[in-house]
């Protein structure tokens, strides 16, 4: 079985709150792109109901099925916390870091900040960067991201936080990252994207064997200039 990613999307609770799938999809054009499906040897598509596997994760292949009028998101343009607008290929160079949180999360979006917190301070002035995506944009206007920034003492050349249209960033999540995303819902994963702007892998930052194989894995790829052909850290 291998992954591959059409129209479909999947979605996940977190922030302590656990939803049905079913009840927390959203009604999309059926040929607008954001879902996503895994696709059997025999070619079958079947849609995904959960977040991706449990720990360091090898990103999968990207495809649009054919016959898809669906236009596939290769790169983003979002709003930093600045206020001004910033794209991925801006970030092309230096390997970097992603997530999704939203800033009104009481528990485990701090959390998973504050170990964001611990990579900037161990890596710092070192070539890489932690990019922070917010799921709540209504809410997170960029003042908003900038004190909440303030609080995790975030440098503003290592570690962004950007904010935009809520649709947009849940094609983000889903067709860039292969993470499902939607209002205050978002994978407790990091992505590690290599300086080509290649997704490298995923990492489960609430596994404590996962969590030092990222620290493994930026050091590594950093080491190696920004790219490097071995798969990530495999959990032991």
């Amino acid at each position: 079985m291998r992954f591959t990613f059409g129209p479909g999307l999947m979605l996940l609770a977190t922030c302590g709150l656990a939803l049905a799938t079913t009840g927390c999809r959203e009604k999309l054009d059926p040929d607008q792109a954001g879902y996503s499906y895994t696709e059997t040897e025999s070619g079958e598509l079947i849609e995904n109901r959960g977040d991706l596997p449990t720990g360091s994760t090898l990103a999968p292949p990207k495809r649009v099925p054919a016959g898809s009028e669906a236009e596939w998101l290769t790169s983003f343009d979002l709003i930093e916390r600045s206020g001004q607008s910033m794209t991925s290929e801006e970030l092309l160079g230096q390997p970097y870091v992603v997530s999704f949180f939203f800033s009104l999360c009481p528990s485990i979006c701090v959390q998973q900040n504050e170990k964001v917190q611990l990579l900037a301070e161990k890596f710092a002035g070192q070539p890489v960067r932690f990019v922070s995506i917010s799921c709540d944009p209504e809410v997170d206007r960029p003042e908003v991201l900038a004190e909440y920034a303030a609080k995790f003492n975030a440098d503003k050349q290592q570690w962004l936080f950007f904010t935009g249209e809520m649709n947009y960033i849940r094609r983000v999540g889903s067709e860039m990252f292969s993470l499902p995303v939607m209002r205050r819902f978002h994978a407790e994963k990091f992505v590690l994207v290599d300086s080509a702007g290649k997704l490298h892998a995923y990492y489960t930052w609430t596994d404590p064997e996962q969590w030092q194989g990222l620290q493994r894995d930026i050091a590594k790829i950093i080491e190696a200039g920004g790219q490097f052909e071995t798969p990530a850290t495999p959990a032991n």
